[in-house]
């Protein structure tokens, strides 16, 4: 079902302008040192504009990963000079396929721009994985969370 969806977003519900749009930022952010990272978060958050159903992103803390440092002010260079736009271009393509009401499908169109609005805010130290994997991070997260407070 993952896969019919994910083919019919990208042919149909705009993953492929998601993904073009996305792959043409991260290639302009690497034109200077400074934009790689932006860049390299870019590309990764191109993948899943590209076939967002099936996966979630999370914060890499999650998966036990490190944040790299300043990651949150990046998000907040970010946020100023490109996801405030992207999120825009989502909100509305996500609205265009609320709006198109007769037809099934692109309601969950509009749910993935959503969600793709959603992460245009902070890119950078987010990672797409497959929705189980996203559960199971958060579950373990929230259980180390109540040993901690259940140790004081």
């Amino acid at each position: 079902m993952e896969f019919a969806g994910n083919l019919l977003w990208f042919i149909f519900g705009g993953g492929f302008f998601a993904w073009l749009g996305w792959v043409l930022l991260g290639a302009l952010l690497c034109c200077t040192i400074v934009g790689i990272p932006f860049g390299i978060a870019a590309f990764r958050i191109a993948r899943f504009a590209a076939f967002p159903f099936g996966k979630e992103l999370v914060d890499v803390r999650l998966l036990g990963e490190r944040r790299r440092t300043g990651t949150g002010l990046a998000n907040v260079l970010w946020v100023v000079l490109a996801g405030l736009w992207l999120a825009i271009g989502h909100v509305l393509a996500g609205i265009t396929c609320f709006l198109a009401f007769f037809l099934v499908l692109p309601i969950f169109f509009g749910l993935a721009h959503f969600k793709l609005a959603g992460v245009s805010f902070a890119p950078l130290g987010k990672k797409p994985v497959p929705r189980e994997m996203a559960q199971e991070a958060r579950r373990r997260a929230a259980a180390g969370e109540l040993d901690r407070r259940a140790r004081r």
